[in-house]
């Protein structure tokens, strides 16, 4: 019969410890009760078990982030159920423990994927440092994980929350107030306002602050994939390409997941989604196992969600769930007279990054934005001014497709530098500018251009250089 001692999340885990899952496995009573009395008010929550059976039927059932587990076990030996789980693809910290053992099974221990071993007796402070480094080791891959998708990831929107109209400072208030509140927010607005950098603002103002804060494009992932990428996925045995996954859920334990475009998800993930906004916990697919998730949920959209859910493309009570709050984030054509500030902002923040010399916008140029409606809003402003610092100069012509009628700018006021509208000028321009940003390297000029070396060279004797 299985033997369970159980301590759930009824205390609060000590500030400098990862709130974690662990599970110990061990035979003795003893040192069963003794590591679940010390860990249970470190971690959240500990549960045993007196076997590698019982352990498999609990792993099988949630996810933890370490196994305290000891090698002499009835039935099963504790290596043999390491060596499994390795091969499962399951990559959860595991903590050796055994009062006999040699220098040949320490070293099997590690080659295996043990990420510590212990001889008993141990002191107190050597298991403690053990678990402690364990589960730091396990919050960093997480972490590392979210880094590395949220750099590939990375809105090329910048300071959209920058401002001092009435709309722009009511929205910080609104942020400011629901930052601190662990409820879920609907964030609304037009592609390219700001929506994602609102959510990092209710994230950095909250007290999930310290946690993660994991961006998900519902748009761009698939159809077929995106309960895989949102819950994890099992092992499939019938193929070694398919290892076990976790969900873009876990990895956001303890923070705030953000799914931008959350009306692009298919009906059957909106469904999935709800149950989880309700249980709290998340099964991966291809599994029976379930995972408790302490996360906050922010959602954003450029749809109108009413029409969606009377059309049938959106689910009524998951429009509800996630509209606790909701937020509205204007369109840059609502605000213009903060264009000059963004201007300015965007120019300050790029120059640097791109190690480019900053341009100037006097009056004429800044009479120019703010006539512009900027259907792509800040993230087309910011693209402007990036492409603007690559070329020298405020990059006139690149407005043109989209706005309605010539520019109204006064004569009248100093020019900063005539603007030209000739491709072949523009184009060589750009090619010196970012040949200066890289110190002269045609190969990494081309590379960031996004053509040959040889197309570079023929431009090169086009032109009659000699550089």
């Amino acid at each position: 019969m299985q033997e369970l001692s159980t301590l759930p999340l009824g205390q609060a885990p000590r500030m400098d410890w990862p709130t974690s899952a662990v599970l110990v496995v061990d035979d003795e009573e003893g040192m069963r009760n003794f590591l679940v009395k010390t860990l249970a008010s470190r971690c959240g929550q500990v549960i045993s078990a007196s076997s590698a059976e019982d352990g498999e039927t609990l792993v099988a059932q949630q996810r933890f982030d370490l196994i305290v587990l000891d090698i002499s076990l009835p039935g099963k030996r504790g290596l043999d159920w390491l060596r499994e789980l390795r091969e499962q693809g399951n990559s959860c910290e595991v903590i050796l423990i055994t009062a006999f053992a040699d220098l040949d099974t320490a070293i099997e221990a590690l080659r295996i994927g043990a990420s510590d071993f212990i001889l008993k007796p141990f002191r107190l402070t050597q298991l403690l440092n053990a678990v402690k480094h364990s589960l730091e080791r396990a919050r960093l891959a997480r972490e590392n994980y979210v880094l590395r998708r949220t750099l590939s990831q990375r809105s090329a929107v910048a300071s959209a929350l920058l401002g001092d109209s009435a709309v722009m400072r009511t929205l910080r208030q609104s942020l400011q107030r629901a930052a601190p509140v662990d409820s879920t927010v609907l964030l609304c607005g037009e592609s390219g306002s700001g929506k994602e950098l609102a959510a990092q603002a209710l994230h950095r103002g909250s007290a999930r602050a310290a946690g993660p804060f994991v961006p998900v494009n519902c748009a761009l992932m698939s159809p077929e994939l995106v309960e895989a990428e949102l819950f994890g996925h099992a092992a499939d045995p019938g193929t070694l390409s398919r290892a076990a996954r976790d969900g873009l859920f876990y990895y956001a334990q303890g923070g705030t997941l953000f799914l931008d475009e959350v009306a692009e998800l298919p009906l059957a993930a909106q469904g999935k989604l709800l149950r989880v906004l309700e249980e709290r916990q998340i099964r991966p697919v291809g599994s029976e196992q379930r995972i408790a998730v302490d996360l906050r949920i922010i959602a954003a959209t450029n749809r109108q969600l009413n029409e969606e859910v009377a059309a049938g493309r959106f689910r009524k009570d998951l429009y509800y769930r996630l509209q606790v709050v909701e937020l509205s984030l204007p369109p840059l054509r609502e605000h213009k007279q903060d264009i000059p500030a963004m201007a300015r902002h965007f120019i300050e923040e790029l120059a640097p990054r791109l190690g480019l010399e900053p341009i100037a916008l006097g009056e004429q140029e800044l009479a120019y934005l703010q006539q512009y409606d900027w259907p792509g809003n800040v993230r087309e402003l910011r693209n402007l001014i990036e492409r603007s610092l690559i070329l020298g100069s405020l990059n006139v012509s690149a407005l043109y497709p989209g706005f309605a009628g010539e520019p109204r700018i006064d004569s009248s006021a100093p020019a900063t530098e005539p603007l030209t509208t000739d491709l072949h000028t523009l184009e060589r321009r750009h090619i010196m500018a970012v040949l200066g940003s890289v110190q002269g390297d045609k190969a990494q000029a081309a590379r960031l251009l996004g053509i040959s070396k040889r197309t570079l060279e023929r431009r090169f004797a086009e032109w009659g250089s000699q550089a």
